[in-house]
């Protein structure tokens, strides 16, 4: 019994670690497979005319990616 559930606490932490170890070499932000906002034609999230400095400076570093293909 205790065997079991050593073995099913081991693979669940591998499976935690490698999605860790995965997120860190992408760099990519998390996302949904179906685009989420983007596809019924919300541009972003929030409704302010003129986003916060922490999320004008995101945004500059996704158009960066994108131009430079990094995404």
């Amino acid at each position: 019994m205790m065997s079991t559930f050593l073995l099913t606490f081991a693979v669940l932490l591998l499976v935690v670690v490698a999605m860790a170890v995965g997120y860190l070499v992408q760099r990519k932000t998390i996302s949904g497979s179906c685009g989420g906002l983007g596809a019924i034609g919300v541009e972003k999230a929030c409704d302010c005319d003129n986003p916060c400095e922490k999320r004008q400076a995101r945004m500059k570093k996704e158009q960066f990616w994108q131009e430079n293909k990094i995404i």
